[in-house]
């Protein structure tokens, strides 16, 4: 039976590890031709290596077809050239993951601004680099042609930038901010016909290892037969349908994929507002105010400081 990508052409940035290992393999199941980018640095964003060419071997020893890239994601010419790739390869880029990310994990008094601009490098400059890349070649034949055309963009995001997590006020300020990137990038792209998801993954990875998760595992090491849920690729079939044409019509969405749950997140909303009454606040009243009028019906799960 046809994969549902066949006849399309995906890149997947930082695809020689964990979940973007993962998404690669997946999406070269479904039929999809891939480029694999990875840097082959160090979880820390340090050296360069061929880490791509393991995943090209087990994708082409699958029966699929897939080329490696070496190249930086925070480089612009690096990563207009990843993208033009699939042009270059197959005549065509359909499919953009962005999945390449590091981690320089201090609290931050102890964090150096170097340790978050790095972070902030790759995955935001990274993230926003590629989608622009995507963005000029979709628009360039969309008004070449019937005004449409229907690329994917799935960007990731983690828990980390979504709930906030201790020792990464970079890590997860990056990956709140791939998450506003790609709300505003689907409204962009809405125009001709390309879409742009959000995709929060678990599992067992190199970067989840850093915060004491255990020894990173690769998808290829864990049995497909059977549910494993540190599997950092239970992920990945989520990513294959939204970058199919089935997914044509979900877009601006943040999927959290963790172990066998599956949610929508929905960006920030009210969760109780009050009205002056046409009056300027007093700042010396607004203590009682919040107390009872907002915190003192909590919803669930509502984090309040100490």
């Amino acid at each position: 039976m046809a994969g549902i990508l066949e006849g399309k052409v995906a890149l997947v940035t930082g695809a020689g590890h964990g979940s973007g290992r993962g998404h690669a393999l997946e999406l070269a199941k479904q039929g999809a031709k891939v480029i694999i980018n990875d840097l082959g640095g160090s979880v820390n964003g340090e050296g360069q290596g061929r880490d791509a060419d393991v995943v090209v071997d087990i994708i082409k020893a699958r029966g699929g077809e897939a080329v490696a890239d070496y190249g930086d994601v925070s480089d612009e010419a690096a990563a207009n050239a990843m993208v033009k790739r699939g042009l270059e390869e197959w005549g065509q880029i359909d499919i953009v993951v962005n999945n390449a990310g590091i981690v320089r994990d201090k609290a931050i008094w102890n964090m150096s601004a170097s340790d978050f601009d790095m972070v902030m490098n790759v995955h935001v400059r990274g993230t926003w680099l590629t989608c622009r890349a995507a963005a000029q070649i979709w628009r360039a034949a969309a008004k070449a042609g019937n005004g449409r055309y229907p690329g994917r963009i799935i960007n990731t995001t983690s828990g980390a930038g979504l709930l906030g997590h201790f020792g990464q006020t970079n890590y997860a300020t990056a990956k709140a901010a791939v998450a506003g990137l790609t709300l505003t990038l689907s409204l962009e792209l809405a125009s001709i016909g390309a879409t742009a998801n959000i995709i929060s993954p678990g599992g067992l990875t190199r970067i989840s290892s850093t915060i004491g998760m255990g020894t990173p595992k690769e998808p290829d090491d864990f049995d497909q037969d059977e549910f494993d849920p540190f599997d950092p690729s239970l992920g990945s079939p989520v990513v294959a349908w939204l970058a199919s044409d089935e997914a044509q019509l979900v877009t601006g969405q943040c999927f959290r994929s963790v172990r066998d749950q599956l949610s929508v997140l929905k960006p920030w909303s009210e969760f109780k507002g009050l009205t002056s009454g046409g009056k300027r606040w007093k700042a010396e009243e607004l203590g009682k105010i919040v107390a009872t009028d907002i915190f003192g019906t909590r919803a669930p799960g509502l984090r309040l400081g100490s």
